[in-house]
């Protein structure tokens, strides 16, 4: 969680700021304040120009950044990570997570956007950004990710939609670090017309043909001879598992797209007996579910916010989530998708209690430790302190 670790940098660098400030070297103020200027750059949104943007579908483009020389270590990432965006659109201000979709040794960092009816960003990205623009953007974050290793891995990844942006990023790096690494994708989509970096994706397949697998399912209209009809199911795990790949024993499986195909694949694997350790998911989208914990709330908490270092303290009514809040008092704590789905906003609850209405992010471990998804947590006690430092 690179966004995390680089506020708790925040910390020791006001630390360090002060005591050098006593100092009467000229090189030693120069350096720690030229090094304190890259982490609160790490810390915060940085204006990065749009360098491309590429027509992938109809309703997708991707998006790609320039970064600076001196901003390449601030932007280096992690396979399957994500950067949240942000941009002042019809005079309020949006902020949205997208996945890298490009290696991270490419030297650049891309996005995929799919157009989303009624949407906001992602219909602002593909009818309106072009190239040169400005963009706010946050250092890459996530926990969604590839981390290459000394041996050779078999994995094997389901995506459907737009889900198969982080998807992208980790193929490439999977075989790239590894010549005995082995790749295998089930791809869903509509239709033909609707596969996001087809043209990318027929290059990994000329690259590695003996290394990379892909078998594209299509739930509205058929594609190519080989391709299946349908959605990702029970009967499309059990193809991979039981018949086409048999004998391959996979290392880890990547899923991510729709909250209901996930679930779908990740019941289909644990009933394979894949152990749930191996099993890594990301939801782009997720169902709607009833605030009833709200309805059961009454009364008011006084929280105590730890954030960069600095403490913040505010009233707030049970009833409401404990993200916004924290928002509404002005207190720039990190969020994107306010919806349960990315990890942005994760804090670590060191006094009183809080429960969240979903969560699909945080391991029962993780839970049990205090850490709670701020945009998804109502106050249970009178007080309650938060840590968004210690995550």
């Amino acid at each position: 969680m690179v966004g995390k670790f680089f506020r708790k940098l925040v910390a020791t660098t006001r630390f360090l700021l002060h005591f050098f400030s006593f100092s009467k070297n000229k090189t030693e103020n120069t350096v720690i304040r030229s090094f304190a200027s890259k982490i609160y750059a790490m810390s915060d949104f940085y204006s990065l120009k749009v360098d491309a943007i590429e027509r992938l579908t109809p309703s997708s483009v991707s998006v790609s950044f320039e970064v600076p020389e001196d901003l390449k270590d601030i932007f280096a990432f992690t396979a399957g990570q994500y950067i949240t965006l942000k941009q002042e659109i019809e005079g309020a201000e949006v902020r949205r997570a997208y996945s890298i979709s490009c290696a991270p040794k490419s030297g650049q960092i891309t996005v995929g956007i799919k157009k989303v009816k009624d949407g906001t960003f992602s219909v602002y990205a593909n009818e309106v950004l072009k190239k040169g623009d400005l963009l706010d953007v946050m250092p890459p974050e996530g926990r969604f990710v590839f981390e290459p290793s000394p041996l050779s891995v078999s994995i094997a990844a389901f995506a459907a939609g737009s889900g198969i942006t982080p998807i992208m990023s980790i193929a490439e790096s999977v075989l790239a670090s590894n010549a005995a690494n082995k790749f295998v994708l089930v791809f869903g989509n509509q239709g033909p017309n609707e596969v996001m970096y087809a043209q990318q994706i027929q290059e990994l397949q000329d690259k590695y043909t003996d290394r990379f697998f892909i078998l594209h399912t299509f739930s509205r209209q058929p594609g190519a001879a080989d391709a299946l009809f349908g959605r990702i199911e029970n009967s499309t795990v059990n193809l991979i598992l039981k018949n086409k790949f048999k004998e391959t024993s996979f290392d880890q499986f990547y899923l991510c797209g729709p909250e209901e195909m996930i679930q779908t694949v990740k019941t289909s694997l644990l009933n394979n007996h894949i152990a749930e350790e191996k099993i890594l998911f990301e939801l782009f989208t997720t169902t709607n579910t009833e605030d009833d914990l709200a309805e059961n709330l009454d009364g008011k908490t006084s929280v105590k916010v730890l954030l960069d270092d600095e403490t913040f303290e505010l009233a707030m009514e049970k009833k409401e989530l404990v993200l916004d809040a924290v928002l509404k008092n002005n207190i720039d704590a990190p969020y994107s998708c306010q919806g349960g789905v990315c990890s942005s906003c994760i804090a670590r609850v060191t006094e009183g209690k809080a429960e969240m209405v979903k969560n699909q992010i945080l391991t029962d471990g993780e839970v049990a430790e205090g850490l709670i998804l701020t945009c998804q947590a109502h106050p249970l006690t009178p007080t309650l302190k938060i840590d968004y430092d210690d995550v």
